[in-house]
């Protein structure tokens, strides 16, 4: 993609795959996914895009084919995302990309490279919320609100907790899918106004024992004075809103914590115990079933339309290897 006097243009065409670090790895993709942050990139005068010309892709999966570094030697499948990967630098919608090492990680065993990016950052995203939640006291067994229950993190946020013992309440605009939410491993499935009660007063009925939230904003809000005591909300996205709105009344009578979610500079740490987590419960997971559909790179700009305009259930996948 390309932008020249505020006007953007997208197009298939064959560039070569150059190193800008030198700690840069070569790896041949067999997979991307379209993000939310992807369709950001692709927008005119785009805040997220830091160069006027470039590869789009956050996320990519593949095998090592040029290397330095012992630890990942050519021929180990990994998973490649964050930095400035897709923002400011060439990234995932391609046959190759170069990406330094920090942001390449080995997939487990269980963990094929199209399984890989069927999760990709949205349920890299998940995974890490969980975990962040489990960090704070999530107990077992316990109800957990996630909100953009049909997009990337929300589905796939869904489909873990229920594979690893809690009870996930999904809460959607689109109560069409309801029956597909519940096939992820719903409990059950509310409206987006249901997420709080007492509209009028600071603080609602203590409900939830945690929370994923990708949506921010207005459902954000709610969903703090809406936690019971000591619970937390692990919050990664701004779809409907940058802005928050609210009081300290949650925080100081409540005792409850924000938790920021951030995939993008993950430590090398993180990104391991995610993978490995990922790894863990992999057989449990019907990944194929959290797939909206898989397209070539000839398709990419329909699918960054759909994925904007909230017109997907789970993931985009992209094959670049031409059909």
């Amino acid at each position: 993609m390309s932008e020249v006097d505020d006007t953007l243009s997208m197009e298939l065409r064959e560039i070569e795959a150059v190193a800008t670090e030198s700690d840069d790895i070569l790896v041949s993709v067999d997979f991307s996914g379209v993000n939310f942050k992807d369709t950001m990139v692709a927008a005119p005068k785009s805040r997220v895009r830091r160069v006027a010309s470039l590869v789009g892709g956050v996320d990519a999966a593949g095998t090592v084919v040029d290397s330095n570094d012992h630890s990942l030697p050519v021929g180990t499948r990994v998973a490649v995302h964050g930095g400035a990967l897709g923002v400011a630098r060439d990234g995932g919608f391609a046959q190759f990309i170069y990406s330094p090492i920090r942001y390449v990680t080995p997939l487990p065993d269980s963990v094929t490279t199209r399984i890989a990016m069927i999760i990709g950052t949205a349920g890299f995203t998940a995974m890490e919320s969980l975990l962040a939640l489990e960090d704070h006291g999530l107990e077992k067994g316990s109800e957990v609100l996630v909100t953009g229950a049909t997009g990337g993190v929300g589905s796939q946020a869904v489909a873990f907790l229920a594979a690893t013992g809690y009870r996930p309440v999904a809460s959607t605009g689109s109560p069409s899918e309801s029956p597909w939410l519940l096939e992820r491993g719903a409990v059950r499935v509310i409206g987006r106004d249901d997420v709080a009660d007492n509209p009028g007063r600071v603080l609602a009925s203590e409900t939830w024992a945690g929370a994923i939230d990708c949506v921010g904003g207005e459902t954000l809000a709610h969903i703090l004075r809406s936690l019971r005591y000591g619970a937390a909300v692990a919050a990664s996205g701004l779809v409907a809103s940058a802005e928050l709105a609210t009081t300290v009344f949650p925080f100081i009578t409540r005792s409850v914590a924000l938790l920021g979610i951030d995939s993008v500079e993950a430590s090398m740490a993180t990104r391991a115990r995610v993978w490995s987590a990922l790894g863990a419960i992999t057989s449990r997971i019907d990944f194929e079933g959290l797939l909206d559909r898989e397209v070539q790179l000839e398709e990419l700009t329909s699918a960054l339309h759909d994925v904007r305009d909230g017109k997907t259930r789970g993931r985009i996948l992209v094959n670049p290897t031409p059909g």
